[in-house]
């Protein structure tokens, strides 16, 4: 009988402890909503009182009740926001919307989060879902942006014209509007796009910058000038690219002297540079100062003996200094250049034919 007791007794104890265990297991893994929201009241007492440490620990415990609650998630999504946690804030703002996909200020906290990330996809998504839950919200911006980022620039122009006229202040839209236009080498399109933002936005150097690079793709020298030159006015770094374009903008109008100027400035920085060796040799070629052509393409040669462009160019610049000695050398070297590289004959062939 005592045996019959004992063993009752360890199956009802057996029973006590797998019940005991069982609910510390649902206790574990199924959310408490309140203890996460209690936490969280906690973390946002901490922000209040500037106690950071101590506001991310309370965080940390928020997050570990896994809630189920909408705007427990939200506010717990606002929070690491705020604190620069941007992924996790992302995360917790895409549960809130699981529970709750119609709200349309946590759609676009999580539509402004998304593009923040460069999460393209997820953007499209929370600008769909934003303009369902809600037709008036204005989403063409950000799905411009997306489009333009992603090279699509069909539905970048689509979207982007439409965020123009939703808020005509916008600059942005105008900007990557004339961006999609350059992008696609139509500079000619994009112009009046880029002035339109620069009416909108005016104190803004890389704008104009690209502007006057534009008005020089399509051979608008004064604009061009024009704009490269307000462009460091406004604050644009004048880095060798930037006087390298700009001395070209200025011989292009005929201001050889500022033009060279700058490119010797700009060789004394880079005294092997192929490139400004061959448009100060250009630029004087231009202005019939033959003597200075050929010592820029001299330099050339001393750094690269069978560069046969440089060569040939050398040959016309003594013929065209005149004289039967000077002619005879320089028709010796064009000959010489065109054994070098059989496709500067062509040249030769349209020169003579110029002449005829």
């Amino acid at each position: 009988m005592k045996n019959k007791f004992f063993i009752a007794g360890l199956i009802y104890l057996t029973i006590i402890l797998l019940l005991i265990g069982t609910n510390l297991i649902h206790a574990q893994v199924t959310p408490n909503n309140d203890s996460a929201a209690h936490y969280l009241k906690l973390a946002q007492i901490d922000k209040q009182n500037g106690r950071r440490l101590d506001l991310l620990k309370k965080l940390d415990k928020a997050i570990s009740f896994q809630s189920q609650d909408a705007a427990v998630l939200r506010d717990l999504g606002a929070l690491l926001a705020d604190q620069r946690k941007y992924g996790p804030a992302l995360e917790h703002f895409k549960k809130a919307i699981q529970l709750n996909g119609s709200d349309t200020a946590l759609l676009r906290q999580s539509l402004q989060l998304a593009y923040q990330l460069r999460q393209h996809e997820d953007v499209i998504l929370f600008a769909e879902r934003l303009k369902k839950a809600d037709p008036k919200q204005s989403v063409a911006i950000y799905l411009g942006k997306v489009y333009y980022e992603t090279a699509d620039y069909g539905k970048a122009i689509q979207y982007l014209t439409q965020a123009a006229k939703e808020n005509p202040t916008l600059a942005d839209a105008p900007y990557l509007l004339a961006k999609s236009y350059a992008d696609m080498m139509n500079f000619k399109g994009g112009i009046p796009f880029f002035l339109k933002a620069l009416e909108l936005d005016p104190k803004q150097p890389n704008w104009t910058y690209e502007l006057g690079l534009s008005y020089y793709a399509i051979h608008d020298d004064v604009n061009s000038l024009k704009y490269i030159q307000l462009a460091a006015e406004l604050g644009y770094k004048k880095d060798n690219d930037y006087l390298e374009n700009l001395a070209i903008a200025y011989l292009n109008v005929g201001q050889f002297d500022q033009g060279v100027g700058l490119l010797k400035e700009a060789l004394g920085r880079r005294p092997s540079d192929f490139n400004l060796l061959n448009m100060l040799a250009e630029a004087h070629y231009g202005k019939a100062k033959f003597t200075e052509a050929i010592e820029y393409w001299d330099r050339v040669l001393e750094y690269d003996k069978g560069n046969a462009s440089a060569l040939y160019m050398i040959g016309m610049s003594y013929q065209k200094l005149g004289g039967k000695q000077n002619a005879d050398r320089g028709v010796a070297l064009c000959d010489k250049a065109i054994e070098m590289d059989p496709t500067l004959a062509s040249l030769k062939q349209k020169k003579m034919m110029a002449g005829l």
